[in-house]
């Protein structure tokens, strides 16, 4: 097992690089990059806001006002930078980093990201890092909270349902499921704010933010209470849909291994019901639902928290990164693409060893990578 981890380890290595070369070859072709929205806002009338975006790279509000004096500008390859000086182009794509070939700084990233050196953001005065750690807690309490409740519902109802199988109980909650599945979270969310977040009805629970302003000046019970208060709306909805996925998958595999020819032998035997399914099927049903964990787990993350936490003022990950990438801030975008990618991987590779722990008949030492 020891050489396997190992192996899997080292192919982590050009995995990231692939992931990170072909992400940077398309940033390469694509319009509207930072230099482009710089010389954008020169062009118009907030000249003072783009001179404070800019900060640390040089006085560009000056080049410009130096360069605003009616001088031919030189050729340049960016559009609307007809009018600007030609250093002030130059002196923006240093700043960015755009003066070297693009295989050098792709080089340069990757050493840096190496020792997790992700510089600074283009457009905000603060390094990538400690950026990432202010959005941290938010996508962790998204994330982590909303697999736990998913995963701790979904399998037990799973179970029962497929023992059900047929029966009321099974037939009234596979309606509930089917509704919840087909309403988006984006939509339920709305929903759930109407009627308990003042939007039409109670005015329950609140509707901005991770924790109230008062917070540090509440007890420790006081303190968990309201931090799950405010987490309530949020998971409700971002639940809902991962929830009916995981409890019908769930399902389906139980029943496909209970009507196997070892369940009925163990059931001749005298075995308990307990027994046979949670020593006997639960090994071999939980496998497929353990195949699909770590997607769900990075989903919650990124992809499912983008929308609820726009929704619900919750300045996470998920919505640093989609403004990251509007802003064009590609130092933002490539570190939480990069960490990102780094956690897909090593949550993929403790699903894989949890198989064995699962099912001790799965031997990954015999098998080739």
């Amino acid at each position: 097992m020891g050489a396997y981890i190992l192996r899997r380890l080292l192919l982590m290595i050009p995995t990231i690089v692939g992931i990170m070369a072909i992400n940077f070859a398309i940033i390469q072709f694509a319009p509207g990059g930072p230099v482009e929205q710089i010389i954008a806002k020169l062009q118009g009338t907030d000249v003072s806001a783009t001179a404070r975006i800019s900060g640390g790279g040089g006085d560009f509000g000056g080049q410009q006002a130096q360069s605003g004096g009616g001088g031919e500008s030189g050729s340049s390859s960016y559009r609307g930078a007809q009018g600007l000086d030609p250093e002030f182009i130059a002196s923006l794509e240093k700043q960015f980093g755009f003066d070297k070939p693009p295989l050098t700084r792709f080089g340069e990233m990757l050493l840096n990201y190496a020792s997790f050196d992700f510089g600074e953001s283009y457009f905000r005065d603060i390094s990538v890092i400690d950026l990432i750690k202010e959005k941290l807690p938010v996508s962790i309490s998204l994330g982590l909270w909303m697999t736990l409740l998913s995963y701790g519902i979904s399998i037990p109802l799973g179970v029962r349902k497929a023992v059900k199988d047929g029966s009321r109980f099974d037939i009234w909650t596979s309606g509930v499921i089917i509704i919840g599945y087909a309403i988006p979270g984006f939509l339920f969310a709305v929903l759930l704010i109407v009627l308990f977040a003042g939007g039409s009805y109670w005015d329950i629970f609140p509707l901005r933010g991770l924790t109230s302003d008062n917070w540090e000046s509440l007890s420790w019970g006081a303190r968990i209470a309201d931090y799950f208060w405010h987490l309530a709306l949020p998971l409700t909805a971002m639940a809902l849909s991962a929830f009916a996925t995981t409890t019908l998958l769930t399902k389906n595999s139980f029943l496909d291994e209970i009507r196997k020819q070892y369940v009925v032998t163990a059931r001749a035997k005298g075995l308990t019901e307990g027994r046979v399914l949670y020593g006997h099927v639960f090994r071999n049903a939980m496998l497929i639902v353990i195949a699909g964990f770590p997607g769900a787990f990075i989903a919650s993350f990124f992809a499912g928290s983008l929308l609820i936490e726009t929704i619900f003022s919750l300045n996470g990950i998920g919505l640093l990164s989609y403004e990251a990438v509007l802003t064009r801030d590609y130092p933002v975008v490539f570190a939480t693409l990069y960490i990102f990618s780094l956690l897909s991987l090593f949550v993929t590779l403790i699903s894989d060893l949890t198989y064995t722990w699962i099912d001790p008949r799965i031997d990954f030492e015999s098998r080739e990578v």
